[in-house]
């Protein structure tokens, strides 16, 4: 038995509980957790918001230390490091031929899977394929890559998630050049990442905006160079930080319409708008055919960063062996399991940035 934390139905409160898990079959890899990040999407996944079967043992954004694997699986081997990847792609499907890896067709097929069992024998799904919130899991070998050379065990959680995420969307998505000038709307852990992007990609002006005057300190020390409280004049303060033209680049890690809304009018005529955030399907963002036309811009979605793990991760180690990225600011609470729950309610409340539960 091990223990972890469990959904029992959608909108119930998450149950720290033992589980059993089976030994690792032929694909498949079992993980001891070195520390799993709690993310917005697990708190998505356990509201409704984000549908995926119940009950589950709930979050995606973990590393660990191989334990064990089963037959066919030669890419990783008992003792390795290994980073948790909740996507994995199936190289088969329409998107993964056209090269968009992270649109995968079939990169939650896992969720459907019984992953382990409680001690009365109920089944248990994987959450988003990967049930990092236990003590230790069991996952396709797609599910874990090696965690590079000179990256903390426990910081590399971050990766699978938070930063894959905000590297991807100004890398990839926003495609941010040195210059241009760049607003992060939402300064939690991939809002964190995000800014650190956008610094390292050489953005001139960088603006954080977000509700909590307590995230300044944090959202400048990732590398904004101004700092916005969201207010209904925001995208007027945007404009007014730069020439009275907005950013080049807006990127929103909120997930509400008002927010989608106020990042794309954030941007100059013929500006990019990349949505992170994962919003209900109660917001409803509009636009009137005439200001598409006259402004130009650009508003795309962004999944898990545009990225591909298996590239992008050993650009992310590069950045962390020489310092340019700083994976333990995005930390702001190391919790235990039982604390999850505390730090879901300080998402609500538009708190600190990563709570990471350490094992």
């Amino acid at each position: 038995m091990i223990r972890a934390a469990v959904l029992p139905a959608v909108g119930s409160a998450l149950e720290i509980t033992g589980i059993e898990l089976p030994e690792p079959g032929p694909g498949q890899v079992r993980v001891r957790l070195a520390a799993a990040g709690v993310c917005h999407s697990d708190l998505s996944l356990s509201n409704g918001t984000m549908r995926v079967p119940v009950p589950a043992v709930l979050g995606h954004e973990g590393a660990g230390t191989v334990v064990s694997v089963g037959e066919g699986v030669t890419h990783v081997a008992p003792g390795d490091g290994v980073v948790l990847n909740w996507a994995p792609s199936c190289g088969n499907c329409h998107p993964c031929g056209l090269g968009e890896v992270w649109l995968c067709a079939n990169a939650l097929a896992g969720a459907a899977d019984v992953h382990a069992r409680t001690a009365d024998g109920t089944e248990l799904h994987p959450g988003l394929n990967v049930a990092a919130f236990a003590e230790e899991t069991v996952v396709a070998a797609g599910c874990v890559l090696p965690v590079p050379d000179g990256v903390p065990l426990t910081e590399a959680a971050l990766l699978g998630c938070a930063v894959l995420t905000g590297w991807g969307a100004v890398h990839h998505s926003a495609q941010v050049r040195p210059g241009e000038t760049v607003a992060v709307f939402g300064v939690g852990g991939v809002g964190l990442a995000t800014l650190q992007a956008a610094r390292i990609a050489g953005a001139a002006t960088i603006v954080a905006v977000d509700v909590s005057p307590e995230k300044e300190e944090l959202a400048r020390a990732a590398g904004a160079t101004h700092y916005v409280l969201s207010s209904d004049t925001t995208a007027k303060e945007i404009r007014a930080l730069t020439g009275g033209h907005g950013t080049d680049v807006a990127v929103e890690c909120v997930g509400r319409a008002t927010t989608i809304r106020t990042a794309w009018e954030s941007t100059r005529r013929g500006g990019r708008t990349t949505v992170v955030g994962i919003g209900g399907k109660d917001q409803q963002v509009t636009f009137n055919a005439l200001e598409i036309f006259h402004w130009g811009r650009t508003l795309a979605g962004c999944v898990y960063g545009n990225s591909n793990p298996a590239e992008d991760l050993p650009v992310l180690a590069e950045h962390i062996r020489a310092g340019r990225l700083d994976l333990s600011t995005l930390v702001t609470e190391r919790i235990t399991l039982e604390g999850i729950p505390g730090a879901f309610a300080n998402m609500l409340a538009g708190k600190g940035g990563r709570a990471l539960v350490v094992f």
